[in-house]
């Protein structure tokens, strides 16, 4: 049998969370057979900060590789700009696309656990120096997935 990994960027989500505070975060799914993932099939949530923070670990760690750029920054994207959220929804479809496609990305333990985990940035990166009661991969089987949509695992 063929390797796959499969992934979708859907369903974005507007959070407030006081006056100040919005945000827009997104479902990760992903469904592999690849012997490079922990667990088969997952899903978290993740926002675009949380995508520039990957971006930089994973630049910092394959220095000689030209990272997937993200979709950029714009000073007057709209939360509430359907067309705006979109666009940048596929971008970071796009992004994560091509960060499977690197075999060398692919071993970063930062980037299983943002793709396998529910885990805070803070505790991915302490999870990934060690600096955690738990390993990566027990962080990872640990975090809980969407098993209604595909079943049990």
């Amino acid at each position: 049998m063929q390797e796959f990994i499969s992934i979708s960027v859907q369903d974005p989500r507007l959070h407030k969370e006081d006056t100040w505070t919005t945000y827009v975060d997104y479902e990760i799914y992903l469904q592999t057979n690849s012997m490079c993932f922990r667990k088969k099939r997952s899903c978290v949530r993740r926002r675009y900060s949380e995508f520039v923070w990957l971006r930089h670990c994973l630049e910092q760690n394959a220095l000689v590789l030209n990272v997937p750029k993200l979709p950029s920054w714009n000073p007057f994207f709209s939360l509430r700009n359907e067309d705006q959220v979109t666009k940048r929804m596929k971008g970071l479809q796009e992004f994560l696309d091509n960060i499977l496609q690197v075999p060398l990305l692919l071993s970063d333990s930062r980037l299983h656990l943002f793709l396998q985990s529910g885990l805070s940035i803070t505790k991915i990166m302490k999870c990934s120096l060690g600096q955690t009661r738990y390993t990566v991969a027990e962080a990872i089987q640990r975090s809980s997935t969407v098993t209604q949509r595909w079943g049990p695992e």
